[in-house]
């Protein structure tokens, strides 16, 4: 694949101004003219991707410069973009804001200048005319590394006020590339932690993004869009290659194959939707068999299941359906029990908690969950304390938490993680096969985590 892909990322002021609407909108108007179009977002979101991937029938991805450093932006881009004939990338909150108290890390604009592209500004322009000038004027003159290429001006209330506001951007210097009046179709829910994933909303998620790409197609210039694109810059690194991350001297993929694959149950489904599409890919490459099941519907683990992956999502919605589903939380604990690998982060942590919110769950961690009115949210540098199914000790990754439940107690007699921010702290548990934690990571930056899981799955 040519490291020159057409690429757009799409960014705004700050959050709420509409990003995820104009982003998932261009993506579907795009893939409608015919064109593969590649979706990433920029941070560690994992609801947004689920309507990229509707839009464009690719799974979406995230670009994620703290998670992953910055040095591996630009080839996990490309991984995802292999094949692609545009790209498309959703920033995150406003184009300047990333990791707190870490200057530009995980911005958009630090993406943006990593990926070499252009950049379109996303303007709430609802409650403003003549001053959307200086703003657009202020974010493009900001970082000069930074180019914005274009304004698209949302929730415009009127043919006068869009009048109004081009008249006032013709002095600025930055062209319109696209004009949207408010329009309740292209809404979608929310609830505690951001939107509601699709999986729980199928059909009509699938309108809204239809919407959302009719309504892009009809007030965005999709050929300045995509001639814009197109003047994205090259790069000059090279695409990540999975079966080269997951290798090590020690290990041989070709001989590994050779060997039965263990098999790998990943929890999927309305409850655990969070999931980076990397890690699976790691798995496969480190020789697994990978299996989704739906804790939600599924009485069983998958025949000859190995080692079990339980990520993040919204237990807490489905608390009752989970706790119902007996024999299934039994198979879990007995697998657990058995000293087999299991790896849970967040959502995967309550599910193995004895309770949540009073309802037995699956009884593996001395511990019970609860909702809670706060919320838990930022990014977090971690090392490993212990030896475990994850991770030697010492491994230091770095993880993302963002719930609003309470685990009691927080750690266990082996915690998973020694947490340096926002205050040194232990979390997490490690029991016999068992790393259970609230921190989200993401194995691209640590890919031996997905090597070593497998390995534990095959001699256990």
């Amino acid at each position: 694949m040519s490291a020159s892909v057409p690429r757009l990322v799409i960014a705004a002021p700050s959050s709420g101004s509409g990003k995820t609407t104009v982003a998932t909108g261009l993506m579907a108007a795009f893939a409608a003219r015919g064109l593969t179009v590649s979706p990433h977002k920029v941070g560690p979101d994992y609801i947004d991707p689920g309507y990229h991937a509707l839009a464009t029938g690719r799974v979406g991805r995230n670009l994620d410069a703290y998670l992953c450093g910055p040095d591996l932006v630009g080839p996990l881009f490309l991984h995802g973009a292999r094949g692609c004939d545009i790209a498309v990338v959703e920033g995150v909150m406003g184009l300047y804001d990333g990791a707190a108290g870490e200057g530009e890390l995980a911005s958009t604009a630090q993406v943006a200048k990593l990926l070499r592209a252009p950049v379109v500004l996303v303007v709430d322009a609802s409650s403003q005319s003549r001053s959307v000038a200086a703003l657009v004027h202020g974010f493009a003159s900001w970082d000069p590394e930074v180019r914005v290429g274009g304004v698209i001006l949302n929730k415009v209330g009127s043919d006068r006020h869009e009048e109004l506001l081009r008249e006032a951007l013709d002095s600025a210097g930055v062209p319109v590339l696209g004009v949207l009046r408010r329009a309740e179709q292209v809404e979608t829910p929310s609830r505690h932690l951001g939107l509601v994933p699709v999986a729980e909303r199928r059909a009509a998620a699938v309108e809204a993004v239809a919407a959302m790409g009719a309504q892009v197609a009809a007030g965005c210039d999709l050929d300045a869009l995509t001639g814009l694109a197109r003047s994205a810059g090259a790069l000059s690194c090279a695409a990540w290659d999975v079966a080269e991350a997951v290798a090590s001297p020690a290990h041989h993929p070709a001989r590994s194959d050779e060997r039965q694959a263990p098999v790998v149950a990943v929890a999927g489904g309305p409850a655990f939707t969070f999931s980076y599409a990397e890690h699976t890919e790691l798995l496969t490459a480190a020789a697994a068999e990978v299996v989704t099941f739906d804790p939600l519907r599924d009485e069983e683990l998958p025949e000859g299941t190995a080692g079990l992956v339980i990520g993040g999502g919204f237990p807490e919605v489905y608390a009752a359906e989970l706790s119902a589903n007996e024999p299934l939380r039994k198979a879990v604990a007995e697998l657990a029990n058995s000293g087999a690998p299991v790896a849970a982060e967040c959502a995967g942590l309550l599910y193995l908690c004895r309770e949540l919110d009073g309802l037995p769950m699956c009884g593996v961690l001395d511990a019970g969950a609860r909702m809670s009115e706060r919320l838990t949210l930022g990014y977090r540098d971690a090392v490993a304390v212990g030896d475990s199914v994850l991770a030697a000790a010492g491994t230091r990754m770095r993880g993302h938490e963002f719930h609003r439940t309470v685990v009691e107690p927080g750690s266990g007699a082996e915690p998973a993680w020694g947490v340096r921010t926002p205050r040194p702290r232990v979390e997490g548990f490690v029991q016999r096969g068992v790393h259970a934690s609230y921190l989200h990571t993401h194995w691209a930056s640590e890919p031996g985590v997905a090597r070593r899981f497998v390995e534990r799955c095959r001699t256990s």
